[in-house]
């Protein structure tokens, strides 16, 4: 029913969901195979014999990887955690080993994989406190011991979350630290097409000040609404580029802002942006990435509410942009923590609009500020993003592959 409703509602893709039921959609190729979105390039050059399965939950998810995956990929949507229908898609695909990602805990995935002798590994494992909390309640704490006994490595993010782990009873011989493949994201390539639309989108700021608010939620909306009235007093010409969190949050967005009578241009619509318009609404998806390099300062989102957990402000390091950030980051802390002990002036954290306007306002307006925090991003990205890659899959070759192989 639940499934019905979800499919009712759009959340589920058209056409491809009896995926989810473990009906694959297209031939299994003989071998190996293996699902791990960040590793995915690494592999293949190291193992150009090897298949490999990425599956995701979301349509959202669906949308954004679907053209940015190396040829070779197989790409199926995740099935849902019942017994049977992990049972018919382990046995369609026969993998050797299984990689989950962040918080992805799904008993009857790792139960079954495990007793058919199929390896399953965490990869940049999270465990907040409130998910920790939740395990220990005493109907759950045994389901999540004997899971994680299942698993054949754990490579935390953080030593406060693989004490979590130890702590529900996963074995301290397979928790490895190797770094946070997020950071590898900010490497991958932006193919050409895309940087011939960043210059052209560029080309039509006619020198503007410009800023983004990246990755905004709907609660989020008003604080950038009032930073760029706020700017607006001091740089009237200003053009604010806006990517919500969710495409559909930013129809409404438009429409409030064109019902105020202020200039919107929609990015899904390929809209020009003229000498009057003050906002951009980027409301497409999988475009985060290049966008980054279009803009010189990158505000990002879900950090402005004690409700949300942050996001991934790595890749806007990586395009060089000055990266500011709300109070609240949640997951994203090690992060931000990490980039600021490379380099004190990469990441800069504000504690509300009052405080936000004042830093874009000052980047805008001062030219050698803007580049000193521009550089400072990109070189703190650099140092901290060095051999991520290799350290996890090291790890995975050491504990997963080579026992597969044998």
């Amino acid at each position: 029913m639940l499934f019905y409703c979800r499919r009712m509602q759009g959340l589920e893709h058209p056409t491809r969901w009896p995926e989810r039921f473990g009906r694959p959609s297209c031939p299994r190729p003989p071998g190996e195979g293996l699902a791990a979105l960040p590793l995915i390039t690494h592999c293949f050059q190291h193992h150009p014999d090897y298949h490999v399965l990425l599956t995701t939950t979301t349509t959202a998810s669906f949308q954004v990887i679907k053209d940015q995956l190396p040829e070779g990929v197989i790409y199926q949507f995740f099935p849902l955690d019942i017994p049977y229908v992990i049972d018919r898609f382990l046995g369609y695909w026969s993998p050797f080993a299984l990689v989950l990602m962040e918080s992805e805990l799904w008993p009857n995935l790792i139960i079954s994989a495990s007793a058919k002798g199929i390896a399953v590994t965490m990869v940049n494992a999270r465990m907040s406190v409130r998910s920790f909390n939740n395990w220990l309640r005493p109907l759950a704490r045994p389901l999540i011991s004997f899971m994680l006994s299942n698993l054949a490595l754990i490579a935390p993010l953080s030593t406060a979350e693989a004490v979590r782990f130890q702590l529900l009873q996963a074995s301290p011989y397979i928790i490895n630290f190797a770094g946070d493949l997020k950071y590898a994201v900010g490497n991958f390539n932006i193919p050409a097409k895309a940087i011939m639309e960043i210059e052209d989108l560029q080309k039509q700021f006619c020198g503007r000040p410009v800023w983004m608010a990246a990755s905004i939620h709907k609660c989020e909306q008003g604080v950038v609404l009032w930073v760029h009235e706020e700017l607006m007093r001091v740089y009237p010409d200003l053009l604010t580029i806006i990517v919500p969190r969710h495409p559909q949050h930013g129809q409404q967005m438009i429409q409030e802002l064109k019902s105020q009578g202020i200039n919107v241009a929609l990015r899904s619509k390929s809209e020009t942006i003229f000498p009057s318009t003050s906002f951009y609404v980027v409301d497409t998806l999988g475009e985060l990435r290049s966008m980054y390099r279009a803009t010189p300062i990158a505000v990002i989102g879900g950090s402005f509410a004690p409700s949300l957990g942050g996001h991934n402000i790595s890749e806007a390091a990586a395009a060089g942009c000055a990266v500011l950030t709300g109070p609240h980051v949640g997951h994203f802390s090690h992060m931000v923590m990490k980039l600021l002990q490379s380099d004190s002036f990469s990441v800069l954290q504000v504690e509300g609009k009052r405080e936000l306007t004042e830093a874009v306002s000052l980047l805008l307006g001062d030219a050698e500020t803007l580049k000193a925090r521009q550089n400072a991003a990109r070189r703190a990205f650099s140092l901290v993003s060095e051999g991520v890659i290799h350290g996890v899959w090291n790890l995975m070759d050491a504990h997963v592959l080579k026992k597969g192989c044998c």
